[in-house]
């Protein structure tokens, strides 16, 4: 990116002049293909203008060193990664987290409850690309009012009580949410990514990867053996500034099984991945995503992998450490129509189960674990 490049306010989405797509200007070989360069907020004075309080600090830190026990062994309940496909009302996310925030002082004892509150949305074409890079849901990309918001969001989430889990897709927005995150994904589309592997092993936070899209495993395993390996890669530093990042390794990444060509989340599939994960000198703890290709990508279907995954527990097994629901206040899903107004508390990306499902799934999974130790006392 060179100095000469033409800067626009945050809300002036008119394309830079002679931004035509031609690929010839005279006296010039780069940049030919950007139509402007905006001011990005430093990340530093996002974090002094929203600071992290004593209630926020504390929900973070108890979180991850929960979600560490239960990766390690030390701690016998499910860890439960639950909530929205995507966030793109702070309204309706924060009426949901008060009802799932009841919901994981209800079942603490059997369950770690942390909220999905996912702002970024890899798109397999093009599309809304979330609540950090379109907050306006109309095109403007009001990034640096994104970050804002999606910061606000998560201290006020985490001053409940309730910790927050996000994927990590983009390589810079962590440096403005981080450190209000129990609990990090990386995504089928980018766990083969060797910047995302670099990426969580620096993270502060444990980090599950999921399988591949064509429901390999092995680059999953893979990532982990990456992510727990140290690393020096280029970054942005909380000032803004360009540098070298030079990371100790992330020992707290496990295995997230999505379902890919079919679904992998039944006894067979568990014991083929945690036998890979054997193989590879890992500790065979699974995390089962109930949505996307172990759902077929039909929502209720969530409850049927559910009730397999709780029976698998049921029955003894201690490789499942984790599970991850898509939820939200209604059933379903919308699509974004430009003008159209939205209906409350229903996904604009995947289809969520409602809350009423999603309570009961809760219970069931807490009946699961009880059911787990009864086995393992026998």
């Amino acid at each position: 990116m060179g100095k000469e490049m033409k800067t626009r306010p945050e809300n002036d989405t008119k394309p830079a002049p002679g931004a035509s797509g031609a690929l010839s200007v005279v006296g010039r070989t780069d940049d030919l293909r950007i139509a402007a360069v905006r001011a990005l907020i430093a990340p530093q004075l996002l974090l002094e203008e929203l600071p992290v309080d004593a209630a926020a600090l504390a929900t973070v830190t108890n979180a991850r060193q929960a979600v560490h026990r239960v990766l390690h062994g030390a701690d016998d309940r499910l860890l439960a990664i639950v909530g929205p496909c995507s966030i793109h009302d702070s309204k309706a996310a924060l009426e949901y987290a008060g009802r799932l925030a009841e919901a994981a002082r209800r079942h603490a004892h059997d369950l770690l409850v942390v909220m999905r509150v996912y702002f970024e949305k890899p798109r397999t074409t093009v599309g809304w690309k979330g609540y950090i890079n379109d907050p306006r849901l109309d095109g403007s990309f009001a990034i640096n009012e994104g970050l804002r918001l999606a910061r606000k969001l998560l201290l006020d989430i985490n001053r409940m009580g309730l910790p927050c889990a996000t994927e990590f897709l983009d390589l810079l927005s962590p440096q403005y949410i981080s450190d209000l995150i129990a609990w990090g994904a990386i995504g089928a589309r980018t766990t083969e990514s060797q910047t995302h592997r670099q990426l969580a092993s620096g993270l502060s936070c444990p980090v599950g990867f999921k399988n591949g899209t064509d429901g390999s495993i092995k680059v999953a395993v893979d990532a982990l053996r990456a992510a727990a390996a140290p690393h020096a890669f280029m970054g942005m530093t909380k000032t803004g500034q360009a540098a070298i990042f030079e990371t100790v390794g992330n020992e707290d990444c496990h295995v997230i099984l999505r379902g890919g060509k079919t679904p992998n989340y039944d006894g067979a599939s568990v014991d083929a991945a945690a036998k890979e994960l054997a193989a590879a000198g890992l500790a065979p703890h699974l995390m089962v995503d109930f949505s996307h290709a172990n759902a077929s990508r039909q929502f209720r279907r969530q409850l049927d992998v559910g009730a397999d995954v709780a029976a698998q527990l049921a029955r003894g097994d201690e490789r499942i450490v984790g599970v991850m629901v898509e939820s939200h206040l209604n059933p379903g899903r919308q699509d974004l129509v430009a003008g159209a107004p939205l209906a409350y508390g229903v996904s604009i990306t995947d289809p969520c189960l409602g809350w009423d499902d999603s309570a009961q799934l809760l219970e069931t999974l807490a009946q699961a674990v009880r059911g787990r130790r009864l086995s393992q006392a026998e």
